[in-house]
């Protein structure tokens, strides 16, 4: 049987990417928000990693 308190956890960090100028940026709904990245791929692996934190009870 599944642990129904861990869903609305993982439910309230959503993460996404947003570009100003040259700069790519990951942010999530828990107010969480990565550095500043040039390339995309570095701030979806910024976010992949927070995803991963929050995952483990951090």
């Amino acid at each position: 049987m599944s642990d129904p308190s861990a869903a609305p956890a993982r439910a309230a960090h959503t993460t996404s990417t947003g570009e100003r100028g040259s700069f790519c940026t990951a942010r999530c709904t828990c107010g969480w928000y990565g550095p500043a990245r040039r390339a995309r791929s570095l701030a979806r692996a910024d976010a992949d990693a927070h995803l991963a934190e929050t995952t483990d009870g951090h």
